[in-house]
């Protein structure tokens, strides 16, 4: 099976990934992952692409289509992957279906984990860091024992500059609007399956799965 995983920050796509990945046995492709590989490879791409990443500057699409070829095209993507992180424009998506396209094959499902934006705010907007040891709590979801003080070693928390909530909704905002016309592109097409993001963890995954079984 070939899926694309989509949903904006804080919506569980790591979670969701890592569940999918175990279950169905294949590849969890991030942009990140393919480029590092390609380097490592030492790709004519990958050297493309480090050229572009060591000045600071955005990787071109053709360059990034190019590595997604290569990746696709190695033996454990043989029965199918899972695509995180890109397509992250219309453009790459209409790349990708022609590239697809080319090799024979097509995605059966975009999983679109939806979640509202209010909930994704108060999701992130709720970290909280301990700047000592580097250890994570949520105010709600994972609180420390004394509110905050950290548990290890009784350092104050923090909250980071990203973690605030005016700056989480200009983040998301911005990701909306990438976002959105990809999902109304995989919509056309008939490959998109809207997954409700804010139900329990398990209960995400047995929406996923049932989605899937019906390619497997």
């Amino acid at each position: 099976m070939n899926l694309i995983l989509m949903g904006l920050p804080g919506a569980g796509k790591g979670t969701q990934a890592d569940k999918i990945v175990e279950n169905y046995n294949i590849p969890h492709i991030s942009t990140g992952d393919m480029f590092r590989l390609a380097i490592k490879e030492g790709t004519e791409l990958g050297q493309k692409a480090k050229s572009f990443m060591d000045e600071g500057a955005l990787v071109p699409d053709e360059v990034t289509i190019g590595i997604v070829r290569e990746r696709l095209s190695k033996e454990d993507c043989n029965n199918g992957f899972l695509l995180d992180g890109f397509p992250r424009t219309l453009a790459q998506a209409e790349a990708l279906d022609s590239l697809l396209t080319s090799m024979g094959r097509k995605i059966d499902y975009v999983l679109h984990i939806d979640v509202d934006q209010n909930v994704l705010v108060e999701r992130l907007s709720g970290r909280r860091i301990c700047p000592k040891c580097g250890t994570a709590y949520h105010v709600l979801f994972n609180p420390p024992q004394e509110e905050g003080i950290c548990d290890k070693d009784g350092e104050a928390l923090i909250q980071r500059e990203d973690d605030k909530a005016e700056t989480v909704k200009k983040r998301l905002e911005v990701n909306v609007e990438q976002t959105q016309p990809m999902l109304d592109f995989y919509g056309q097409k008939g490959d998109l399956v809207t997954i409700n993001g804010e139900q329990d963890i398990q209960n995400v995954f047995e929406d996923i799965n049932k989605k899937l079984t019906e390619i497997s």
